[in-house]
């Protein structure tokens, strides 16, 4: 059996960590005890001002297989852009510091990208906030077939529906190849990832087995009062509108129509990130929303171009429709109001 194991090819676990001393430690040791073997972890302290460090430090002596990189608070790409130099495995994953695996997960996403041959292979995941929330492997009993996806299927049904995650996922290293994260962006960096990675690879299978643990920090960004940094959501999905529509033009394959249904759905979800950043900026007192004015004033003049593409403004979601429409037409009462009803 262990001459079986010591066959499998090695699969590196980037792990970035920003002030994790309060749970680096158990997301380590769900990696560390997961049933798949060889492993190589590659933590990547990112800046840390806390215990972290001696966190790492201390991993480091316990476990032959874990490698630390430290860098000075340049944010989670270049973090995650170090590890992938550092990486020696065949394939590779990324996990969050304050997230955990079940212990077959990297297994059954192995044996996954083993049978259908595919460059990436994904599983879903569950959330929680407390240890006792924590699901044991045995409610695992069996695995539906994997779903496959052509690149140009997973866009569609996979990226612009809401997984455009880049953890809980395994990729062959050879596919990434030179790529790297687009660094200096905060949020949305994983879609973008992934998006660049849709032309260099062959399709994507993804399995129902929930096997990732997302850990929803209340400190995390999404959870964070607004800052400049908020309008990344809506550069990375300026960004990726540009990148998914230069490929479509070299490949040639989609029809007009095709394109259109395409670019408003697109669109549709830029409308979105644009009414969600409005919405932080909403939450702050009056005198910080008049600090950030220039940022509302940003929001409104995106979705006066925004909506004028076809069908985008349909294909937004009922509540966000009216959103979008109140907030196009009068955007500093939109403010007040959505402010009043929150804090009501």
């Amino acid at each position: 059996m262990d001459q079986f194991i010591n066959e499998k090819p090695l699969i590196s676990v980037i792990v970035p960590v920003y002030n994790g001393q309060n749970y680096l430690r158990k997301c380590i040791v769900s990696i560390e005890e997961q049933t798949y073997k060889p492993i190589q972890v590659i933590i990547v302290n990112d800046g840390s001002t806390d215990g972290t460090g001696k966190v790492c430090r201390e991993l480091e002596q316990e476990y032959e297989n874990i490698q630390i990189i430290e860098m000075e608070d340049e944010g989670v790409s270049a973090a995650r852009n170090a590890g992938l130099n550092q990486t020696k495995g065949e394939f590779l994953t990324f996990v969050d510091a304050d997230d955990r695996l079940l212990p077959d997960t990297i297994a059954r996403l192995y044996r996954c990208i083993m049978e259908t041959e595919l460059d990436i292979a994904g599983c879903g995941f569950f959330t929680w906030t407390k240890e006792e929330e924590l699901p044991g492997e045995e409610r695992h009993q069996g695995e539906e077939a994997p779903a496959l996806y052509t690149p140009d299927a997973f866009l569609r049904e996979g990226i612009l529906k809401g997984n455009s995650r880049c953890w809980s996922k395994l990729y062959r290293t050879s596919a990434i190849g030179e790529q790297r994260f687009r660094q200096g962006l905060t949020i949305g960096e994983d879609m973008l990832f992934l998006v660049d990675l849709l032309p260099r690879i062959s399709g994507i299978a993804e399995i129902s087995y929930q096997g990732y643990g997302y850990f929803q920090n209340p400190g995390g960004a999404m959870n964070r009062k607004f800052s400049p940094r908020y309008m990344d959501q809506i550069t990375c999905w300026e960004i990726a509108r540009d990148k998914i529509f230069q490929g479509e033009e070299t490949k040639g394959k989609a029809k007009d129509q095709e394109k259109e249904q395409l670019r408003s759905q697109v669109t549709a979800i830029l409308l979105t990130s644009v009414m969600l950043t409005a919405g932080k900026i909403a939450l702050l007192s009056g005198k910080e929303r008049k600090q950030q004015k220039q940022y509302s004033k940003i929001c409104h003049e995106k979705v006066k171009k925004e909506i004028r593409t076809p069908g985008a403004f349909q294909g937004l979601s009922r509540g966000y429709r009216w959103k979008t429409g109140i907030f196009y037409a009068v955007p500093g009462f939109y403010l007040w109001l959505y402010h009043f009803r929150k804090f009501l």
